[in-house]
């Protein structure tokens, strides 16, 4: 695993993003459909970060703001942070930020992203394989949109709360289960309930459980419907 640090004060990320990258990972929409949850291990994601191009930057997601609006700052991961752009908007707010990404592709343009910015909290980037991976410490905040590893949905998600310190937050915003309702198809193993997210981050106490449907652009100016659970949680002392 290699890690770097970097001056922070933006925005990032992995798969099927809310204003198209998630880093919009807005993927093409056949390629997420044939793709199955064990396709998407390093290999992938270095070919899929290497085969885009265009800027990288993006504004993050719309949740992320609300979600996140009533926190003070302290210690936060980004869990499949793509090119950056959640690490960096929370960064620019006085979060200390860790992104960590299995990808050195996406990883080395969220960089390049934070390299000439002025440093609020600063965000420390780490190439990481988040089905395997252990932080160093929790965090007062963990958030995820749209990350896709090589491990059943659910069970990243267990992970994820795992690492929310006492009295922490977790914010997931994932792929609801409908794929027949979307315009850009998920894998269907990486859609999920939104009851079954809620359940799989117990005992954490869920502060939002929301499904929304929004259209963004992706490549090639096409408009794709996408169907998003929001689910915010707590660690009580």
């Amino acid at each position: 695993m290699r890690s770097f640090c970097h001056s922070a004060t933006t925005f990032a990320h992995l798969a099927v993003g809310p204003s198209g990258s998630t880093g919009t990972s807005e993927r093409e929409g056949t390629d997420m459909a044939e793709a199955s949850t064990h396709d998407f291990d390093k290999d992938y994601w270095e070919r899929h970060w290497a085969q885009r191009h265009g800027p990288s930057e993006r504004a993050p997601h719309p949740y992320l703001a609300r979600e996140t609006a009533g926190l003070e700052p302290g210690t936060a991961l980004d869990a499949g942070c793509g090119t950056g752009s959640e690490a960096l908007w929370l960064a620019a707010r006085g979060w200390q930020v860790t992104g960590a990404d299995i990808a050195a592709h996406a990883l080395d343009r969220a960089a390049e992203r934070s390299a000439d910015l002025p440093e609020p909290g600063g965000v420390r980037w780490i190439e990481a394989d988040l089905t395997t991976w252990e932080p160093e410490r929790r965090f007062d905040l963990v958030t995820t949109a749209y990350a896709h590893p090589a491990m059943p949905q659910l069970d990243f998600y267990r992970r994820l709360a795992a690492w929310v310190a006492p009295g922490g937050t977790l914010l997931i915003v994932g792929h609801l289960h409908a794929a027949a309702a979307h315009g850009h198809h998920p894998p269907a193993a990486a859609a999920v309930a939104l009851a079954d997210i809620t359940a799989s981050v117990a005992p954490l106490r869920i502060a939002t459980a929301e499904e929304h449907t929004r259209t963004v652009t992706g490549p090639g100016g096409r408009d794709h419907l996408l169907r998003d659970a929001v689910v915010r949680a707590t660690r009580t002392r």
